[in-house]
C-alpha cells in the first residue's frame, strides 16, 4: 500500500471507528466491510495500532471476529482494554470475550 493510499485508508479506518457508540464493540472485519475494504482486517488492525488521536479515536471498542481482546492492545495490553470496555458497560463471556449477541454494533452485520 503506498502512503498516500494508506493515509486515506487509515482515515476511512478512524471516521467509522469514530462511530462505534459507546457501549458497542465492533470486528476488525466489520470496520473494513463498511469503509468498502472487505478483505483489510488486518490493515484495519495496523491503522488502530498507531492510532493518532488515543481518547478521541475509540480503537478499544474494536475487537477480533470472535469477540477476543487484541493481546497486543497498544494501550496497555488487554487488560486495559477490558477495562476500559467495561466501563462503559460491554458484556463479557466467562472465557473473557466480548458478548457479541449483547455488544456488537449493528451496523453493517447481516
Amino acid at each position: 500500500m503506498e502512503a498516500d493510499a494508506s493515509e486515506g485508508f487509515f482515515e476511512r479506518v478512524y471516521g467509522m471507528v469514530e462511530q462505534v457508540p459507546r457501549g458497542m464493540v465492533a470486528t476488525y472485519g466489520q470496520i473494513a466491510k463498511l469503509i468498502g475494504e472487505p478483505r483489510r482486517a488486518r490493515y484495519v488492525g495496523y491503522a488502530l495500532h498507531v492510532n493518532p488521536r488515543p481518547g478521541e479515536i475509540p480503537c478499544h471498542r474494536i475487537v477480533f471476529a470472535d469477540g477476543r481482546l487484541a493481546a497486543g492492545f497498544a494501550f496497555g495490553g488487554p487488560e486495559a482494554q477490558r477495562a476500559m470496555l467495561e466501563a462503559e458497560g460491554v458484556a463479557f463471556l466467562p472465557d473473557g470475550r466480548v458478548d457479541l449477541a449483547a455488544c456488537r454494533w449493528p451496523a453493517g452485520v447481516a
